[in-house]
């Protein structure tokens, strides 16, 4: 860089960059999250030369993918994953328009924050896994039931993203909706939505990962279909290499929910930015 730098000076020209170096970033990102998964692998070859298929509680990585099909069981993973996929998008959807309608609520009221802030507080504190008793007495052992938890634990990232960016929303931006007597709709979708769009893109991307561990754990308390049910029963029925299958199938689905967010995330913010 600082050689083109110099050479630029030289002949009077403008410096540039070189080419490889201004691609080396880029390049990086690609096999970013493959470099992350470096360590996992020697753990799993590790695993796989020094355990057994017949341990009770550590068999061999290579044990794993059978033993999803022992006895015929291999027909209910499809459909526990599309389960899984659907409560869970569900339940951030409509954690993500509860978070932000309550988050630009109480934004931009100071009122409203302070009635509704200490009843906030005392949600956001009580665990996901207590309200399950208490969703499935009100709604059963069902769909509704699972997305309701989804949404409660989920909700509260998002909202206080939400409120936070609506906090630190430039004041000349609202005295221009004002001066020009915006109605309150217009200035929400016009002035508030777009200057929160990064904060509420930081809420989605904090509430995703705890929308699917959720979805996960709700299943395997009650059995409602899903991969977290299955990982009971598994459990329960003492097959360990299933139990680890069924891990690694979670944990693929949580890599890619995760990088289509933060791709979605990134181009968000290019748009919003101007970029």
């Amino acid at each position: 860089m600082v050689t083109a730098a110099r050479a630029g000076a030289t002949d009077g020209s403008q410096p540039q960059l070189r080419p490889d170096s201004a691609d080396r970033p880029a390049r990086f990102g690609r096999f970013e999250v493959l470099t992350g998964l470096v360590p996992l692998a020697l753990l799993l070859i590790v695993w796989q030369l020094v355990g057994s298929p017949d341990s009770p509680r550590f068999p061999a990585p290579s044990s794993w993918w059978p033993a999803l099909f022992v006895r015929g069981q291999g027909e209910d993973i499809i459909p526990a994953v599309l389960d899984t996929t659907r409560t869970f998008g569900l339940g951030l959807v409509l954690a993500t328009i509860v978070g932000v309608a309550v988050g630009i609520g109480v934004g931009v009221s100071r009122g409203a924050d302070r009635a509704f802030g200490p009843m906030f507080e005392f949600a956001r504190a009580l665990p996901p896994a207590a309200m399950v008793p208490v969703a499935t007495l009100l709604l059963g052992f069902d769909e509704p039931m699972k997305v309701a938890v989804v949404v409660l634990a989920a909700v509260w990232p998002i909202m206080l993203n939400t409120r936070s960016g609506v906090r630190n929303i430039n004041p000349v931006l609202l005295d221009m909706a004002r001066s020009l007597r915006l109605s309150p709709t217009s200035t929400v979708g016009r002035v508030l939505l777009p200057s929160v769009t990064p904060a509420v893109l930081l809420g989605i991307r904090v509430a995703t990962p705890v929308a699917l561990v959720i979805t996960l754990l709700v299943e395997y308390l009650t059995g409602v279909n899903g991969l977290g049910a299955l990982v009971g029963d598994a459990q329960r029925t003492f097959q360990p290499a299933r139990v680890y299958a069924l891990i690694v199938i979670t944990g693929l689905i949580s890599l890619l929910v995760n990088s289509l967010v933060r791709t979605a995330e990134q181009r968000v913010r290019r748009i919003h930015s101007g970029g």
